[in-house]
């Protein structure tokens, strides 16, 4: 991971949902983060915390509703669509489902290409080239670019797309709950396979997941969303060895342990887990983040 100036910056960024009647779903709210050249960023909670609707809305598959996404000083969150053509090539999206995200009426092949062909890197020849040479390097045989997405496995879709997403040569990939589906041995490979990249290439990567022992393996720092909100953000040793909110904590003593001997009795928690549904003219109250190391943000709990 490279210091200096990040490679992305949020700025208080929003996302609002209406449901009707004027009440709004926070999806996300005011929520401030970095991304540093070469790090990855991991973004963790339960189901529904807001943690794909902060990385869509980042990637501009949503409109934010405020706030600001800075990518390589560039502020894209009120770009045209135009405007915004020329920076996607340093951001890519590599979803959770692999199969959903592909065509299955067309070759694997024309998927990776699609990008190279509607940016204007490549067409023709050089672009099957292209295509070839980011198989090979995801660890697929050339030869497969001409099969469809139902004749591979989980794990060799999920290759396929992460090939989709290096064919701009992005700076930023977004992996949204982009190992989930895979088997345990599969997402090793996947994982090591990402790792590797990240090395090679200097990407710096957002990852989405609800998986600790993943986000453990993988990430520099880790931050912590609760209801559309980062509640805990720091170092990935500093988050998993000293976690400060009872969120993280929870979240932490829920992770299963396989050793009989070593399991924890935890109390059954029965609370009532609260509606991100606000009604017109009301919002959740903002939290506010204190330091309490180096790189290491909570927020304070009422």
């Amino acid at each position: 991971m490279s210091a200096g100036t990040p490679l992305v910056e949020v700025r208080d960024l929003c996302k609002h949902f209406p449901v009707g009647d004027g009440a709004n779903v926070h999806a996300v709210e005011n929520v401030s983060l970095q991304v540093g050249r070469g790090e990855t960023l991991a973004v963790v909670g339960e189901s529904g915390c807001g943690k794909s609707t902060l990385a869509h809305t980042m990637i501009r598959l949503h409109d934010p509703t405020s706030g600001q996404v800075v990518l390589d000083g560039v502020d894209i969150s009120g770009l045209g669509n135009r405007a915004l053509r020329e920076h996607r090539v340093k951001m890519q999206i590599i979803f959770q489902d692999p199969f959903a995200s592909l065509d299955p009426r067309r070759p694997v092949g024309r998927a990776v290409a699609e990008p190279l062909l509607i940016h204007k890197i490549a067409k023709g020849l050089d672009a099957d080239e292209q295509v070839a040479d980011l198989f090979t390097r995801v660890g697929l045989e050339p030869d497969m670019m001409r099969q469809f997405p139902h004749q591979f496995s989980g794990g060799q879709r999920q290759r396929v797309c992460i090939a989709r997403a290096l064919a701009t040569r992005p700076e930023l990939v977004i992996a949204d709950e982009a190992v989930s589906a895979l088997d345990v041995s599969i997402q090793a490979q996947v994982i090591n396979l990402m790792m590797e990249l990240q090395s090679e290439l200097g990407l710096s990567y957002l990852f989405i997941s609800h998986d600790l022992a993943v986000v453990e393996r993988m990430s520099h720092r880790v931050a912590v969303m609760y209801l559309g909100q980062i509640v805990e953000i720091g170092p990935r040793p500093a988050i998993f060895e000293n976690p400060q909110h009872s969120y993280t904590q929870r979240l932490l003593e829920a992770v299963p342990i396989a050793d009989p001997r070593a399991r924890r009795d935890r109390p059954l928690l029965t609370d009532e887990i609260p509606s991100p549904v606000w009604a017109a003219g009301t919002s959740p109250v903002g939290v506010e983040l204190r330091k309490v190391a180096p790189g290491h943000l909570v927020a304070t709990e009422g």
